[in-house]
């Protein structure tokens, strides 16, 4: 009894001093110390593959599973008994079954940690810092892989047994719960260890292309990881010390807490390191990834600069390449590889997942449309979602993202994340996307032959196939402006009185006073005038809401004829921007463009917050004003009405109109869109003197 009294106290003594020595030491000390024992002989350890079978030992040698005969045996999958682990073994098995016996003798010994730390460092002295704490774990997981597979194995298996009985493993279970904080803190700076080792391992694997050791997030953290090393195999030197300590030491110090104290503080100082390496991981991952985004991008302009024999470089540069099916067929509902695409002309519907049901319902019917019977469409459409990926990925934008791919006939990719990053950048830079969709079409060969096709596609539908810029403005030396042009099919009924020849007026604006007081007015001309007059209200491209309201007032109060679908109202004005965008993409203005200049006063009557109106008659024959302008001239009939026999309704009114044209007048033009693509002079239609610019947010269209 005095032996094993005498024996206790000295280890206690053992274990004070090496506590002090843990609370004292001074790691720029220690670091000269290892850096003193640290020559590579240029070995070149893979340590990967051994650290998964590491992990794998100290995950299964674990104090609470003990095998029962009424066990079942567990299947286990073979994940870590790979080839190259068996290769690599081969050259370090040595090695490893070396340092473990010397971490269980030096530790039998009860002698200084430090010591036996740095006796460590001095056999393991010719390998690189991943290679030295892979091999020190390695070694600790022998024996303590050992140690609780006997524990585990002792009830069913009689060899275990017998050397479960020469260890006194028996006795050690029995007082599982009084050594459960001491087996707890083995675990968390077990747990530790492996997350340390893991970081260090990762920085050995960072591309020495895309990040060079005296980059200075590298290079801090390349002067860290001898000190992470050393107190890593420090750790190893500790988690030995209690196992060799629970081989026949009877039960003395079974609860006490002196070894508890000791392994938590060693894994909070492990984990602390664990904490700096992953910050330096995160900004030497983050300097890569920069740098890949840079090449990516550089990829992607080299590649639109050359000419290919297809489109499938192209558009695996644009979608992640390392997904063999990343697009979703909304004909088919599966999940298809972008080889369906090759040498098709492809158009890339490019937006964020903020699309209006009215553009999605005329871009479907339109889609739809071109088919005609055909078993081939001529085309593909592919949606190209373009999120903030700062932002996170909610519930919510997952449902928006699935309820707009379901209602998409065309392709579209499985999930927004498959759009490269780089592939956004040069969206963004080179076909400048900001919150307008955008509609870029590439030819069979990948080359971009129309940077938005959006526009043409509103204007002239199916007709405008193939979606090139060269047909965009074949198809506008055929135009003239006139209402059908104007109206085209989405109102029939207006086409079907031009062609009769009738009096069409189209009239806007929101405010229903106005609106009042000009139906009633040229209610009474046209009754005066003996002209029958179709009279239809267009609504305004924005809010939404206050149209609706006219729209609900126009039809109780029976004061004209209106459109009842708002599709019908968004398409037309729609189409009239489109018109616009279409022109100055060509550099057409309204000096050298009759239509751009018919277009830019209908965009700045929307854009004032008065009504306006159109009387027409056939195709060609039009006039036109502001609210107040042609409430004037109609309220004035008797003064001009004489002239409607002379030279019909429109010519009169026309003329009408002249006299009232003042230089005082406030003309805006409100065209959504990025500004940047605008040129910085705009010229009045109205009185041809260039616009000041000004930048208008808007949060919705209601």
């Amino acid at each position: 009894m005095a032996s094993t009294a005498a024996a206790a106290a000295t280890k206690m003594l053992a274990i004070k001093g090496d506590r002090h020595l843990f609370s004292t030491s001074d790691d720029s000390v220690v670091l000269k110390q290892i850096l003193g024992t640290h020559s590579p002989d240029g070995r070149d350890v893979d340590a990967r593959p051994l650290l998964r079978l590491v992990e794998d030992i100290l995950q299964r040698a674990t104090p609470t599973v003990i095998v029962t005969p009424q066990a079942q045996a567990e299947l286990v999958e073979d994940k870590v008994h790979h080839v190259e682990v068996v290769a690599m073994l081969e050259a370090l098995a040595y090695t490893v079954h070396k340092i473990s016996c010397e971490i269980s003798c030096k530790c039998s010994g009860g002698g200084d940690a430090h010591a036996t730390t740095m006796a460590l460092f001095n056999s393991l002295a010719n390998y690189t810092w991943d290679a030295k704490v892979v091999i020190a774990l390695a070694a600790f997981a022998v024996s303590y892989g050992e140690f609780w597979l006997t524990a585990q194995l002792h009830k069913v298996n009689p060899l275990a047994k017998s050397v479960a009985l020469l260890k006194q493993l028996p006795d050690i279970l029995e007082h599982t719960d009084a050594l459960k904080p001491r087996f707890d803190a083995l675990s968390n700076l077990i747990k530790a260890m492996l997350d340390v080792t893991k970081c260090i391992i990762q920085f050995k694997e960072l591309p020495s292309e895309y990040i060079s050791p005296d980059n200075p997030d590298m290079d801090m953290a390349l002067a860290h990881i001898p000190t992470a090393v050393y107190w890593t195999i420090r750790s190893v030197v500790a988690c030995a010390s209690q196992i060799v300590a629970l081989i026949g030491p009877g039960h003395e110090h079974i609860t006490s807490t002196t070894e508890v104290w000791e392994l938590s503080s060693l894994a909070h100082k492990v984990r602390s390191i664990h904490e700096h390496l992953t910050k330096q991981l995160e900004l030497c991952n983050r300097h890569i990834g920069e740098k890949k985004h840079i090449e990516a991008y550089q990829t992607l302009v080299r590649l639109f600069e050359t000419v290919h024999i297809d489109n499938n470089k192209i558009l695996r540069a644009l979608i992640y390449s390392k997904d063999d099916l990343p697009l979703f067929d909304g004909d088919t509902k599966r999940r298809v590889s972008v080889d369906v695409l090759r040498r098709k002309i492809v158009m890339l519907f490019i937006s964020d997942l903020d699309i209006s049901d009215e553009e999605l319902l005329v871009l479907i019917q339109i889609y739809n449309d071109t088919q005609q019977g055909k078993l081939d469409r001529p085309y593909e459409i592919v949606w190209l979602p373009v999120i903030d990926r700062h932002a996170p990925w909610t519930n919510a934008k997952e449902e928006t993202y699935n309820r707009l791919a379901s209602t998409m006939p065309w392709y579209s990719l499985h999930h927004p994340s498959l759009l490269e990053p780089a592939a956004v950048k040069y969206i963004r830079n080179e076909w400048h996307f900001d919150k307008r969709p955008l509609m870029v079409v590439l030819d069979p060969q990948g080359k971009v032959v129309c940077p938005n096709a959006l526009h043409m596609m509103w204007i002239w539908g199916s007709l405008a196939f193939p979606f090139t810029s060269n047909r965009e403005l074949a198809l506008w030396k055929e135009e003239t402006w006139r209402l059908e042009f104007m109206v085209d099919d989405i109102d029939p009924d207006m086409l079907a009185w031009v062609r009769e020849g009738r009096h069409v007026c189209l009239y806007g604006g929101e405010d229903i006073e106005w609106i009042r007081r000009f139906t009633m007015v040229m209610r009474r001309v046209s009754q005066e005038a003996k002209i029958p007059i179709e009279m239809v209200y267009v609504g305004k491209s924005s809010p939404k809401d206050r149209v609706r309201k006219a729209i609900s007032v126009i039809a109780s109060e029976k004061l004209s004829g209106y459109w009842p679908d708002p599709v019908m109202v968004w398409f037309f004005w729609v189409r009239l921007e489109s018109m616009w965008y279409s022109k100055m993409q060509h550099g057409r203005t309204i000096e050298n463009d009759p239509i751009m200049l018919e277009v830019m006063t209908m965009l700045s009557f929307d854009g004032s917050d008065e009504g306006w109106a159109i009387v027409s008659r056939g195709s060609m024959e039009m006039a036109k004003a502001h609210g107040k302008k042609i409430v004037d001239c109609l309220t004035q009939f008797d003064s001009w009405k004489g002239k409607v026999e002379e030279e019909g309704f429109v010519p009169a009114l026309t003329e009408a109109l002249l006299p009232l044209h003042t230089h005082e007048h406030c003309t805006r033009l409100i065209l959504p869109g990025d500004t940047g693509k605008i040129k910085e002079e705009v010229v009045c239609a109205e009185c041809k003197r260039p616009m000041e610019k000004f930048v208008l947010y808007r949060c919705c269209n209601n």
